[in-house]
């Protein structure tokens, strides 16, 4: 490999293929995505672009007048709350969405970024919490901005995010519980190596102790944010002798499953058991019997990550920033006093 000799002052991409010893639309070709290009090139052009401090200069107008929006998939009405918060405020700057899926919960796949690359969005809105170095360098030279929403992990000190209060949804919904007066409290969680599963968690365990009621483990049921999840883990529970009298939802999906488990086993919700959930997503308000839930504002979430996107795109020294919402109690008719 050439020795690196860029200086530390702004590289013009001539001098990035010179000390390349690429042409300048090989240099463009990295750039711009494209293929062409052996992978050990693309690597050295990679680090000279990034040692030199190179960002392309420009603004949206010499962009793509495109948000990118990337989610691990796109299934549930959680994610059209997120399109729909992100949509408003493009349309505002006069700009399209394009949505991608692509992913896990805490990365994207691997080749997400030569997309991104191609196709020069003003800025990303990733549902994920963990970038590589490699993509932030990437990121990074080309000017694009990203914004992490609801982070599934804890994101890294350098990726601005906005999320909610999770922990304090997590006590919000299990106080409302106890309040009614019940005391055999079960919880149907989302996966607990994700953040806000954690902190839900935490929420709920903060009530009880609270509350000086003991912990039971064998009354947390984890699973993923679906609703299979929720009728699976609803029917385990609730097929037991000692049955929780109120579940606790990780989220709406996995509520409307605990209706469904219910129902298969005769049960009547709140008469034998209350549920509550975790989102608010329309249909909250539409299933019989509505459901109480925690309302996590999904729409303004949204719509602060592709405000803050647009910021950093106009200044890049902007300071990052980490932004939780607060989330609320919906109390509807999902929710009763136990039987006594």
């Amino acid at each position: 490999m050439s020795q690196q000799k860029v200086s530390s002052t702004r590289a013009t991409l001539a001098e990035i293929a010179r000390d390349a010893s690429v042409s300048m639309s090989t240099v463009s070709k990295v750039l711009n995505g494209r293929a062409g290009v052996s992978d050990s090139v693309r690597e050295r052009i990679e680090e000279l672009l990034h040692s030199a401090g190179y960002s392309r200069r420009g603004n949206a107008y010499s962009q793509g007048r495109l948000i990118e929006l990337v989610f691990e998939n796109i299934d549930s009405e959680w994610s059209l709350e997120i399109i729909r918060g992100v949509d408003r405020v493009a349309r505002e700057y006069g700009l399209s969405v394009i949505l991608t899926e692509s992913g896990e919960h805490y990365s994207p796949a691997p080749d997400w970024i030569d997309g991104i690359l191609r196709r020069q969005p003003v800025g990303v809105i990733l549902m994920f919490s963990k970038l590589s170095v490699d993509h932030k360098r990437q990121l990074a030279t080309r000017n694009i901005p990203f914004v992490v929403v609801d982070p599934a992990g804890d994101p890294d000190p350098d990726v601005s995010s906005v999320g909610s209060g999770n922990w304090s949804g997590g006590l919000a919904a299990t106080r409302h519980l106890i309040e009614l007066g019940h005391r055999r409290i079960a919880m149907v969680s989302g996966p607990l190596e994700m953040l806000c599963s954690r902190a839900r968690l935490s929420g709920y365990r903060s009530a009880l102790d609270e509350a000086h009621i003991p912990f039971d483990p064998t009354l947390i049921d984890a699973g993923e944010f679906h609703y299979e999840d929720g009728v699976a883990a609803g029917a385990r529970l609730l097929e037991r002798v000692d049955r929780p009298t109120a579940i606790f939802a990780g989220n709406d999906l996995q509520a409307f499953g605990i209706y469904e488990a219910a129902r298969v086993l005769g049960l009547v919700v709140p008469d034998d058991v209350s549920v509550v959930g975790y989102d608010d997503v329309p249909s909250a308000s539409w299933v019989g019997p509505k459901l109480t839930t925690v309302r996590q504002p999904l729409i303004e979430m949204a719509e602060q990550a592709t405000r803050l996107v647009l910021a950093l795109r106009d200044d890049p020294q902007r300071k990052l920033v980490r932004i939780d919402l607060a989330t609320s109690l919906v109390v509807r008719a999902s929710t009763a006093p136990p039987r006594a």
